[in-house]
């Protein structure tokens, strides 16, 4: 990011990343949205509203189910994300075999001036929908199911042969 961004963010600024090698030893952070027009991370809150007898209101949050659902989603030879939801389709992996890492990167943020990102890293389980498609590739649309906190960190893009990287903030 060359100039720093002021105003109106532009949605391409906010960057969604998933860890393509699936709690691997080392990252592989692939960002999202290729052949997506719109990609919500959908918060889903847990709230309950009451009223008891003496007319008085009450209101419960207890929290969020995050999610996300990413469609279409197209396979491309050689695309890490893609072998690994081939793979999960193939041997119809179930828990820990769908877990990985989610990072949202705030492109608007620092990065003007540093190169560094602020960024927050979540679990997350990615859950193929469906595979097929139609004329236009074959698709495997998925969903991303966020677990646990998020976790403050900074995110250095790839830059010529140097990977990506998200670091804690300590």
């Amino acid at each position: 990011m060359p100039n720093e961004i002021t105003g109106k963010i532009a949605r391409k600024y906010m960057a969604h990343f998933l860890d393509a090698s699936f709690m691997g030893n080392t990252p592989s952070w692939y960002r999202v949205g290729k052949d997506l027009e719109e990609f919500n991370v959908e918060m889903n809150p847990d709230t309950e509203k009451k009223k008891n007898i003496l007319g008085n209101n009450s209101f419960v949050h207890n929290g969020y189910e995050i999610s996300a659902s990413a469609e279409p989603f197209y396979a491309e030879v050689g695309d890490a994300l893609f072998e690994r939801l081939q793979q999960i389709v193939d041997t119809q992996a179930t828990d820990d075999g769908c877990k990985t890492y989610a990072l949202e990167v705030h492109l608007w943020e620092e990065g003007a001036t540093t190169g560094t990102y602020v960024a927050y890293r979540q679990e997350c389980y990615v859950i193929p929908t469906s595979y097929g498609g139609d004329t236009s590739g074959y698709q495997i649309p998925f969903d991303v199911n966020y677990v646990g906190d998020k976790v403050k960190g900074k995110f250095t893009p790839a830059e010529g042969s140097t990977p990506a990287s998200w670091v804690a903030d300590a």
